[in-house]
This record gives structure tokens, sequence and C-alpha cells, in this order.
């Protein structure tokens, strides 16, 4: 992170922010590999709230000469204009991902917008404020897909496709999260929108101990997998995900589609088509979803994956 790669930083923040977007997005994302120097800083734009993300422990005087480069773009009026107040620096590299605040007062919660849907968000109190940025198209995905079906969201988290589902028309969504704060937290999105909470249902489950609560549900006409690459003794993804889509055939409709994600930067979409190829032979790859033009990642196929699969006509 040398005095380069740092004004290359100021500059891309100036004109993202000139003018400042319209609901949360990515501002900055070096991690796409695009930006020598800058490959393990994130910026996001959180409507009000500018919070940068450190993914590695950066050398004292780099994080030094990083702070006085905020501090000048806080002085500068493109941010003036753009209305921020809160500026959080997350070191996403220590176990409790400490979060500094260098300007306002960090909110204890905070709302987001996107696509006009309204999501809580916490700052400072975990790795993940919980929404993930880069899924906005996977979300919208749902949204414009989820008119009359029945659908279920495996790894839920924080319920951000349930949330589009109910507002695409779903007749119905089951969310599976063995964190029951984190379905707590998705109870609080759907209220926050206005939605019929009879629709929704929440499982707060380790999914391989509970396909038969999972399976009495359906059949699903959407199925909607987007796992953690690692979680300690409930999941990885390289051996896991395979054992999810072998039990596709037996949770899905006769028309059912399903979306598929994952976000391991070593793994390819491949990956995926291989695995519902060997393990549900009835489904066919239909498209990957785009990423997010703010997302951009120097390898084609690199970032963040979501396919989508249907049942053979």
């Amino acid at each position: 992170m040398n005095s380069d790669a740092l004004n290359t930083l100021m500059q891309h923040l100036l004109a993202a922010l000139a003018p400042a977007p319209e609901e949360t997005r990515r501002l900055f994302h070096g991690r796409g590999r695009r930006w020598p120097g800058l490959e393990q800083l994130t910026v996001d734009w959180m409507q009000g709230v500018v919070l940068v993300s450190l993914f590695k422990a950066p050398a004292p005087e780099e994080l030094e000469a990083l702070k006085r480069l905020l501090f000048d773009l806080v002085h500068d009026q493109v941010w003036k204009r753009s209305q921020a107040h809160t500026l959080l620096l997350q070191h996403r590299y220590l176990p409790d991902s400490h979060t500094e605040t260098l300007l306002g007062q960090m909110p204890q919660e905070w709302t987001l917008t996107e696509g006009g849907l309204r999501y809580l968000v916490d700052f400072g109190k975990k790795q993940n404020t919980g929404l993930f940025l880069d899924m906005r198209y996977g979300r919208d995905w749902v949204r414009a897909h989820a008119d009359g079906k029945r659908v279920l969201n495996l790894f839920a988290y924080t319920c951000g496709f349930s949330v589009a589902a109910i507002a695409g028309g779903a007749t119905s969504v089951v969310n599976l999260d063995m964190s029951r704060a984190a379905l707590s937290r998705g109870r609080d999105n759907h209220r926050l929108n206005g939605h019929d909470l009879s629709k929704v249902g929440f499982l707060g489950h380790e999914l391989f101990k509970s396909w038969g609560k999972v399976k009495s549900g359906g059949p699903y006409d959407l199925v909607i997998i987007d796992p953690p690459s690692f979680q300690k003794g409930s999941f990885l993804l390289t051996k896991d995900y395979q054992r999810v889509l072998r039990k596709l055939p037996e949770l899905l409709s006769g028309e059912g589609t399903v979306l598929a994600c994952m976000n391991d930067p070593a793994l390819g979409a491949e990956f995926l088509i291989e695995g519902v190829t060997r393990e549900a032979p009835g489904l066919r790859f239909e498209q990957r979803l785009d990423n997010p033009s703010e997302f951009a990642d120097v390898e084609p196929g690199g970032g963040l994956k979501a396919l989508v699969f249907r049942q053979r006509g």
C-alpha cells in the first residue's frame, strides 16, 4: 500500500462519491485484484456511513498513511456534498474484526436500502454487517422469479433472499440457518418491509441433521443455496456442497429451479456445474448471473458465482 496505490484509492473514492450512490453500494473493491497494493482493502457506502475494511494486517506506516488519506477525504468538498457523517475502519484480519470510528459515531443499528427494500445491518459487532453487497443481482433475480413460488432458502443468514422472494410474490419461504440470531435479524428485515410473516418459516437447525424438517415443507419451486466456504464443525464447501446437491431431487417440484451460489476464489463455476451434473442429473445449467460492475475481478470468471439450474423439461 505505497503512495501510488493510496493515490489510486483516493481518486476512486472521490469519483465514487461524486455524487454518492442513492442506495448502498461498494465504492472500491480491492479484492478484485485490479489495483496493485490494494488487494486487501474494500470501501462500502452504507448511506451516510463509509465502511473501510482491511483483510490483512498492514505495516504500521501503511496504516498511518491510509488513515491520513481518509482524513484528507473527509475534508474534501466531495465528502461534504455526499452527506456522509460516519467513517469506520474495520480490521477484518483480527479475531474480533475490531472496528475503529474515525469520524462521527458508530451506529448500533443501521438501515440500508437496496432495490427499494430495507435491511438492518450492524457495525462493530461481527465480521459481517448482515448484508453481502455483491449478491445484489442475486436478490434481484430471486425477486423477479419468485412470483407464486414456494421457496427454500438454505444457509439463510439474515434472510436477504427471503425478503426479496416475498417482495417478488412468493407464496411461502422456508429459511434455514444454524444461527438463530441471524434468523431473528431475518424476521426483523421482513417486518421492516411490512411482510406477512405467516408466509415465512425460520428453521434454526444444522442442515445435515434436519433434512426431515426441510423436506416436510416441500416440494419447493425454488431452492437457494448460498453457503459459507467454511463454517467450523458444520460445513466445508469442497466436501459438503455435494451432500446438499444430492438432496435436490427430493426437494424440488417437477418444474423446480435452483440458485446455487459460491464465493470461494479458489473454485470456479465448473465446481458447481460438475457437482450438479453428478449429484442431480435431472437439472440442467441455465445461466450464471452477472456480478455488479463495482465487483469486477481481474479474472473474468472470478468473484461471486451465482448459477441457475432448472429441471429438465
